[in-house]
């Protein structure tokens, strides 16, 4: 069974959700019922566990595959998700796109939101709900020219008779040409095709950047397609971080292997040793990714 899994920007629990989702036993039913499928992560508004606070997307905003729950060693009556294939949506996906609620159940008859529903932290869905979100988060690389919805008509499906959307299409997830494209769309966005140790934004003759995605800790190596396992790079500059030339501390500091990296290549480097970064926090690259490039890549 197909579910959502609530987490925050700043989460009150120990999620990492490239790797583990953090719960109460409130949930258990509901996360074991998704054991060996999928699930939708949604970012709520409240960006941390103060009430107050706000800057969540209130959008889904990627997928992954629930491979096992274990009890929290540590704090009783809790309990991790552990999930692999973790895939962000191209185009994070609002709860609500006009009348049109993704979940039905959070919609009540009145056309209102059922907030009730709303504020359970793990919610199970249809199979026909999980595949209109992630046609919607995923439309132009599922379907690379996806037909215009006809004027007074819901785009993606949403008239009288519902899209299909078949098996073949949902275990694309798993192939690399999809993955790579959805994680390369990704970090581009985050970073603006900036490259991120340059500062150089250069769009070729056809409008396209010139700016490449590279993972931190490679796919080879057990690294998910995740923005914050992501940087912007150059061409050049993502040849030399890839054979440990260039790496980053947990600050995102440019860290330079002097020995094996000559004068005038460095001059490409952004004058304050910094990485420019996206503007979003939980976008940026996670230490745990960094750590184990420096650990095992870099040769400074």
């Amino acid at each position: 069974m197909k579910a959502v899994f609530t987490t925050k920007v700043d989460p009150t629990y120990d999620d990492l959700p490239e790797f583990q989702y953090h719960f109460p036993r409130t949930y258990l039913r509901q996360a074991q019922a998704a054991v060996g499928d999928w699930i939708i992560y949604y970012e709520p508004r409240r960006s941390t566990g103060d009430r107050s606070s706000r800057g969540g997307r209130q959008a889904y905003f990627a997928t992954a595959r629930v491979m096992g729950i274990r009890p929290d060693p540590t704090l009783p009556d809790h309990f991790y998700a552990f999930v692999e294939g973790y895939l962000p949506l191209v185009r994070p996906v609002p709860f609500r796109e006009g009348s049109h609620y993704y979940e039905r159940g959070l919609r009540r008859d009145d056309g209102e939101t059922n907030k009730g529903a709303f504020g359970r932290a793990v919610r199970l869905l249809t199979e026909q709900e999980y595949a209109d979100i992630l046609q919607a988060g995923m439309a132009h690389i599922l379907t690379p020219e996806p037909p215009t919805a006809p004027v007074g008509q819901t785009p993606f499906g949403f008239a009288d008779e519902p899209a299909t959307f078949e098996r073949p299409i949902i275990e694309r997830l798993v192939a690399r040409p999809v993955r790579d494209a959805a994680f390369a769309a990704a970090v581009k966005e985050a970073y603006h095709d900036t490259c991120a140790i340059t500062g150089l934004r250069l769009i070729n003759g056809g409008g396209r950047a010139e700016v490449q995605a590279a993972h931190i800790r490679p796919v080879a190596e057990h690294g998910p397609d995740s923005p914050r396992n992501g940087l912007a790079l150059s061409a050049t500059v993502h040849w030399m971080f890839d054979r440990g030339l260039v790496s980053a501390t947990d600050d995102c500091r440019l860290l330079v292997a002097e020995r094996h990296v000559p004068e005038p290549a460095r001059r490409l480097f952004l004058p304050d040793g910094k990485l420019q970064l996206p503007d979003r926090p939980d976008l940026r690259p996670h230490p745990q990714f960094l750590r184990w490039h420096r650990e095992r890549v870099f040769k400074g």
